[in-house]
């Protein structure tokens, strides 16, 4: 694991603290937390942070959802949310 992905994956834990019990983030919260500077910048941080979430999906942290039903992350397309897993 490359040390970029441990700080997303992170990223993906504080926000989710700083959440309510039970709520989700989107990958571009993640994503705009990370990047702060002006811009468009975050966009290119969208797939990383997709790929973070599914990681920590895999080792149980993590839950990822369609319309509040939880999903298999690989076979996620279009809009997706992160959730601590109840």
């Amino acid at each position: 694991m490359r040390a970029g992905d441990r700080s997303l994956e992170d990223a993906i834990l504080d926000l989710l603290d700083r959440r309510a019990p039970g709520a989700s983030v989107c990958p571009s919260d993640v994503a705009r937390a990370i990047e702060r500077s002006p811009g468009e910048g975050w966009r290119e941080l969208m797939e990383p942070v997709r790929r973070a979430a599914a990681r920590l999906a895999a080792e149980g942290r993590v839950e990822i959802t369609q319309h509040g039903t939880p999903v298999d992350p690989a076979g996620a397309r279009g809009p997706i949310r992160i959730r601590r897993t109840p």
